[in-house]
């Protein structure tokens, strides 16, 4: 359906015409999309729910061209949307009606790999997994691990802060980027970050990994690159309860063992997923946990017997460690199929993305039950447990009225538990246009003003990406989720973008 924001007609005397005059001397005439057939590819990102056409969408080939384009856009007071592979699932890159799409998909060159300093320097179009298969005949990979490995960019996994199943050892994104190069909105070159250890000054490295195109356009990035363990084995563990299963997790973490991964699925998970995949997944579970070593031989054989013995203690009825390389690559492929899996059952479905306290995922799946029948809709469940960032799946029909707004209304719900619980309504998808009014719960209106003044400080008339991510303070106002004294928000200074 198509996404109304109250914000976007603040764009609306924009000149389709004259952007196009202006954007045509700096940008090839195939790498300028400006028909509706054009168009129709770039309206939404994967979440699909929300859709909308772009002015113009361009696909430029280099640094000078991102920057020409964002000079012309700054010019003309014109919106930005970047965008990579568009596999997000909050509607990061959706377009802005009255804007431009910039996409970075045919910068994807891998530009220099260093075995020794162990880093790669990329362009921001380069495939998550293609960069792991470069650096392979030299030992090492690239450890941030998506389920849309083989498709996401890396300039789409700095914009989210992307994580994966191994991040609970190896970290998100932003454990794994050195450096970036920056094209700001008024068009400058900035770099940011740096090789060695450290870099001085304000470190906005971190500000911008996870800034989801809010603060500049992403062209360079330099990354982290991982020696390949010796050894990885993974134990695929069954439970009767899943209240047992988050449990079992807690106490893992608790006994100081940190997995490579910790993944937790509910049965109505593994339901869809082992006929997909045929991973061997014991059908009659009511959760499973995936939990995996990785390092020496020695280092592993002894990890595995600790997880084992705390897993046998919390009540695992099943315990399966993968014989060889194939079988444990076969027992993650259904965990990483899980969302395709799920989408052979429902005509769609809406994935949320919060975060909870490791010990209250068993609250947290008791009370998603209690939501299905609320909301008459199911719900399939996916956690990367070892860092409480959870997956609801909630399944449902965009052609039958009402449903979408019921999950919506179902997925806000799991949000404000989420904050409730100690919490957070993001683990590693973003916010986007799915959850802007949730942040609304999760801040509060002295936090969102610190929020707007760094946007203020890099896009001060708020171009690039509007609307997505940090919500106004009127819309958090008309929300219901801030409070207004004597008719007047606070912070009447900041800018209403």
């Amino acid at each position: 359906m198509q996404y109304h924001d109250p914000e976007a007609e603040r764009f609306a005397s924009v000149d389709r015409d004259q952007l196009i005059a202006a954007l045509r001397p700096c940008i090839a005439p195939q790498a300028l999309l400006t028909t509706e057939e054009e168009l129709r590819p770039y309206e939404c990102d994967g979440l699909s729910a929300y859709r909308e056409l772009p002015l113009v969408v361009v696909l430029p080939a280099n640094e000078t061209e991102v920057q020409h384009v964002m000079r012309v856009c700054h010019a003309l007071r014109v919106p930005v949307v970047a965008r990579g592979a568009g596999t997000g699932l909050s509607g990061g890159a959706m377009p802005h009606r009255h804007g431009v799409v910039l996409s970075l998909a045919k910068m994807k060159s891998i530009l220099h790999i260093d075995p020794v300093a162990r880093q790669a320097i990329v362009q921001p179009g380069v495939r998550n997994l293609a960069i792991s298969e470069a650096a392979a005949e030299y030992g090492l990979y690239y450890a941030p691990d998506p389920s849309s490995q083989i498709a996401c960019s890396i300039g789409g996994n700095v914009a989210e802060n992307s994580g994966g199943v191994h991040c609970l050892k190896y970290g998100l994104t932003i454990n794994n980027v050195l450096r970036l190069r920056v094209i700001s909105v008024e068009g400058d070159l900035l770099e940011i970050g740096s090789a060695g250890p450290d870099a001085a000054g304000l470190d906005l490295l971190a500000l911008m990994i996870g800034s989801e195109g809010l603060l500049g356009i992403v062209t360079e990035v330099t990354v982290r690159l991982t020696p390949k363990p010796r050894r990885a084995q993974v134990i695929l563990a069954s439970f009767d309860d899943v209240g047992k299963a988050g449990d079992a997790v807690a106490r893992i973490i608790a006994a100081g063992i940190v997995p490579a991964g910790l993944e937790m699925m509910d049965k109505p998970t593994t339901a869809a997923v082992e006929p997909f995949v045929m991973a061997g997944y014991d059908m009659h579970a009511e959760a499973i946990l995936l939990c995996e070593s990785d390092g020496t031989d020695e280092e592993v054989a002894e990890e595995i017997a600790a997880m084992s013995a705390v897993l046998a203690q919390s009540g695992a009825s099943n315990m399966r460690v993968s014989r060889d390389e194939a079988e444990r690559l076969l027992f993650w492929a259904g965990r990483k199929a899980a969302f395709p899996a799920i989408g052979r059952l429902s005509p769609d479905y809406y994935c949320m993305d919060g975060t909870i306290p490791r010990r209250r995922l068993g609250d947290m799946l008791k009370a998603i039950v209690a939501m299905e029948k609320k909301y008459g809709l199911r719900c399939a469940n996916v956690f990367h447990a070892g860092d409480g960032n959870l997956h609801p799946l909630i399944m449902f029909d965009a052609n039958v009225p009402g449903e979408l707004e019921r999950t919506e209304a179902f997925g806000t719900e799991i949000l404000e538990l989420s904050v409730s619980l100690g919490g957070s309504i993001t683990g590693e998808h973003g916010v986007g246009v799915e959850k802007i009014n949730a942040m609304c719960s999760q801040y509060d209106a002295d936090s969102m003003a610190a929020f707007h003044a760094i946007k203020a400080a890099f896009d001060p008339h708020g171009t690039l990406n509007p609307g997505k991510a940090v919500p106004t303070l009127h819309r958090c106002a008309e929300y219901g989720r801030m409070h207004v004294h004597g008719g007047q928000l606070p912070h009447p200074e900041l800018p209403r973008f």
